[in-house]
Formats: C-alpha cells, structure tokens, sequence
C-alpha cells in the first residue's frame, strides 16, 4: 500500500481497522485483570497489591530495630577481628574497626512487646501489625548494585525489577493508571541517587515498567497536551497512531509494538485520571493531619497518602523511595532527620490502611538495600556508620503476614544473621507467595532459559505468615 498520499479516512477504510477496534485493542494489554500467564494466583492469595516503602542508602538497624547490649558496654573498643577477618568492607578499609553504640535508646512497643527505638514512635503505636525480620542479608556492599539485587534479585543490571514481575504474573486491576508506579523524596541533605533502571522490565514486555510519578509540579512528564492542542485533537491523533501500529503489528507481529499501542492509550487516559489523583484537597483534614502534610509537597508524607490512594485504585505495585538513609558520618542528627519524614507517614499509613479494610490484603514492606556496620567510622565532623551486607532489618505488615512479631536475630554484635538468616531472595519469595504466586513457577523466556525473579534460590518465610 501506498502512504504517501493516505489520509486517515482512507487508510482505516483500506485496512479495515475502525477506531473503535484500534482503541479496544490499545487497552486490552494493560486492562483490569490483564495478566499473561494461565493459572494464575497459583493458590489463594492474601494480598493484592504491594507497598515497598524504599529507604534508599540504608538505614542503621542499630539505631532502629536491632538493639544491641554488649555493643553498647563495649563502645571504642575494637572489634573483635574474628566477626571481620575476610568479611567484604565499603570505605572502612584499611581502617582500625572500633565498636560504636546504640545511639538512640530502645523500648518496647504494643501488647507484643516489640523492642524498637525512640526514633519511631508512631511505628510503634503499629507494633502489633508488623513483623520486623532482624536477620536479613544480601550480596552487594555497595549502594547501586545493592539497590540491584534488592530491586531484581540479581547483581546483573537489566534484569526485571519486582514490580514489574509482579505486574507481569497478575496484571493491573486498574485501567487509567499504570499498575506500577514509583515516588521519591528526600529530607536533610543530597539524596541518594536512584537509577530509573531500578524498576525497570528488563527482559520482559515493555507495558510492565514502572512509571516514575512526581510529587511536585509535572506529576508526568510529558503527558499534558501541547499549547493549542484540544482532548478531542488528541484523541483523534491517538486514534491515528494506533491504528498505524495495529497495521504494522498485523504485517510484523511485535510485543513492542503492543506496549507502544497500550502507552499511547494510557497516557491518554492519565491525562483526566492523574490530576485527579494527586490532588489531595478534599482528602479529609484529620487524614492530613494524621499524614503530616497538607499539599504537594514532594514530602514522603504526601507520597504515603497518594500510595493509599493508589492502591484503592488498583494500582498493583508502588514503590516510594525515601533517598537520604546514607549515614557515613553525622549519624544521630540524620538518623533523626530521615525518622522524622517517615516514622508518621509509615504509621498513617498502615493505620489508613487497616481502618479502611485494606491492611488485610495490602503488602507493606519497609527497609533498604543493607544497613550499617557495628563499627563506627570517621568521615567528617561527627562519626557515622559504614555500609553493612551480613545482618539488617526490615519489616512487613498487612497481606497475610502475622503481627507483632521479630524473626531471625543477628549476633551480639549486630554484625551478621545468625538466627534464621533471610536472603534478599526470600523476601521476594515471601512477597510473591502472599500474592498468590509460586516463585519458582512465576518464569519467562530469555536467550534460551526460563529466568525467575529468584532465580535458583529463595524460601518462602513461612514462620511469618498467617
């Protein structure tokens, strides 16, 4: 055919595609329940969605979860060498390792008792709905291939990140919104930075990609009209472009080819659905309150409330990054600084959550890519703590997972899991089981094998499942 002089009446005419098949089309690959692979959930889920509350850089699970007596009686004193001998160190090579205290005060929180610090208040009016696992460890000392292996599973770059696997096993149940999407924030000093290949598709269909949401000014880049540019020009441009891309797809079958047409479709629909979204005016002023914001303030507050309102409209994964956790030196001041951005919006949140019905089947995560050493470095006015891979804390609540309750421990030190050791791996196992998936079924095809989210390895943590 030729298309130097085609108008688009005649083309449509001449391919035999209408508008009405070249939209429908558009929107069925990221429509309600649109997952790919039959057989899905593979048993009964206990959650929907996924909330993975990111605090990137690494918070100190010393100061946070994991109080450690005998590191506090024996503060400045070296370290013993036989915890460190041949251990992977950041920047603390070459340095003499000295013991460094608990630098906030702990106490127990809830009718369950857990042991948590001063630092989170709010957290521990939750205590009974979380279950905090004291015993996490991953592979990567550094903050990018951590960020890595804690986003993919793997220190390969390029691989799908979790969302996207998610998205790609159960589809979205929301169709003007992606169903993955990603906010960052920041408080105190320069944020950590944060690759955009960190919630990437990697191998698997474009459509799946997360899609970064802003909290100030353009929500989406380039997803309003040009000047001049009307919704019903728009439309009909829309209109065009699909039914190009479905004659094409027609001649050269292409999974891209689908995602290009579904993009179109939903930013279209994301110019009346996101506005709505973002403004949180008539979110009542006890809610507000209860999140410490009142506007869009690129706050990690502002980002929690609009999670919540992701997920009541079925968005199936959200991913905030909170991007200032990195406390080489300085510790308690920025140790209070970053708790104090997100100890009452992580609260609310939960607590929004649980008296709307949806903490039951709503995942919450919380945590970053490591925590910090028992040893204490010295890198400027005031001492801090180096990256640390063998022992860390997070924690879950909602989704099927049991309340108030620790599992795992790390040694007296704080310096490696000892007790119920939990990979990176089994976390994303854990998650993926509460969805209802079985992780070593979830797979898809790539250069000749079937890759997984977890590749070999990864055990379901049952002991924190109801």
């Amino acid at each position: 055919m030729d298309f130097s002089n085609l108008t688009r009446r005649t083309f449509l005419g001449a391919s035999g595609i209408s508008l009405g098949t070249a939209a429908l089309s558009s929107m069925l690959p990221n429509g309600a329940n649109a997952n790919e692979l039959p057989g899905l959930p593979h048993h009964v889920a206990t959650a929907k969605r996924v909330i993975f509350l990111y605090m990137s850089g690494g918070p100190s699970h010393l100061e946070l979860f994991d109080y450690k007596p005998t590191l506090a009686r024996r503060d400045r004193e070296p370290m013993p060498e036989s915890f460190t001998r041949g251990q992977p160190i950041a920047q603390l090579q070459n340095a003499e390792l000295k013991c460094f205290a608990p630098q906030y005060r702990f106490r127990r929180w809830g009718h369950s008792g857990q042991e948590m610090s001063e630092l989170l208040p709010n957290i521990g009016r939750v205590a009974d709905d979380i279950a905090i696992v004291r015993s996490m460890h991953t592979d990567q000392i550094n903050h990018d291939p951590a960020h890595t292996v804690m986003n993919t599973g793997t220190q390969i770059s390029g691989r799908p990140s979790i969302g996207s696997w998610v998205l790609y096993g159960l589809g979205s149940e929301c169709d003007n919104l992606p169903g993955f999407i990603v906010m960052t924030s920041f408080a105190g000093r320069n944020p950590q930075p944060i690759s955009m290949r960190q919630w990437s598709a990697g191998f698997l269909p474009g459509r799946h990609q997360g899609v970064q949401f802003y909290s100030t000014g353009e929500p989406v880049h380039y997803l309003s009209n040009p000047p001049g540019v009307s919704r019903d020009q728009q439309r009909q441009s829309i209109d065009t472009i699909a039914a190009l891309n479905q004659f094409r797809n027609e001649r050269e079958p292409h999974p891209e080819i689908d995602t290009r047409i579904a993009q179109y479709e939903m930013a279209f629909r994301m110019q009346t659905s996101v506005p709505d979204l973002m403004d949180i005016a008539n979110e009542p002023r006890h809610i507000k309150q209860m999140y410490g914001c009142e506007s869009a303030d690129g706050s990690f507050a502002y980002n929690c409330l609009l999670a919540r309102r992701l997920a009541e409209r079925g968005v199936r994964f959200i991913q905030l990054y909170h991007r200032d956790w990195d406390h080489h030196d300085n510790i308690v001041n920025y140790m209070r600084v970053c708790s104090n951005a997100c100890d009452r919006p992580t609260y609310a949140l939960i607590q929004d959550l649980k008296q709307r019905g949806m903490l039951d089947d709503t995942l919450v995560i919380w945590g970053g890519e490591f925590g910090r050493t028992p040893m204490v470095q010295f890198k400027g006015s005031a001492p801090g703590r180096d990256h640390h891979i063998r022992g860390f804390s997070m924690f879950l609540a909602g989704g099927g997972v049991k309340g108030g309750i620790s599992y795992g421990n790390t040694d007296e030190f704080g310096y490696g899991a000892v007790e119920n050791p939990v990979h990176v791996r089994d976390l994303h196992a854990t998650m993926l089981h509460t969805l209802g998936i079985d992780h070593t079924r979830l797979t898809y095809r790539y250069q000749g094998r079937n890759h997984r989210l977890t590749d070999v390895h990864g055990n379901v943590v049952e002991e924190i499942l109801r």
